[in-house]
């Protein structure tokens, strides 16, 4: 089993910056995909950013050019560098992490962070 340990999120002016971080730990496989969805009151959830382990990276149409995610050297903890905050951005965001291996192929179900809430507001 894999817990993540998810911090970072605050209130910030439109244009400014945040950077959350999501530390996994437990049982974590050579070959996984951490990123973060995103959920705000009265829109559908999204998927914001991806990272695997082999380094590619995807992001929502919303956030490219903004938004940077990366791996530290042990792979165990990924960050989301935000940056030209909109107030749209505005949501709680939600770390994820899904695994790979031989025997079951990629798991059904995921890992959860406990969420950051993230406030763009003049």
């Amino acid at each position: 089993q894999v817990q993540l340990g998810e911090s970072g999120g605050g209130l910030v002016q439109p244009g400014g910056s945040l950077r959350l971080s999501c530390a996994a730990s437990g049982s974590i496989s050579s070959i996984n995909a951490m990123g973060w969805y995103r959920q705000a009151p009265g829109k559908e959830r999204e998927q914001v950013a991806e990272i695997t382990t082999d380094g590619g990276t995807k992001y929502a149409e919303a956030v490219k050019g903004r938004f940077i995610i990366s791996r530290d050297n042990s792979g165990h903890t990924v960050y989301l560098q935000m940056n030209n905050l909109k107030p749209e951005d505005t949501a709680v965001y939600l770390c994820y992490y899904f695994s790979f291996n031989d025997y079951d192929g990629w798991s059904d179900f995921g890992s959860w962070g406990q969420g950051a809430q993230v406030t763009v507001s003049s």
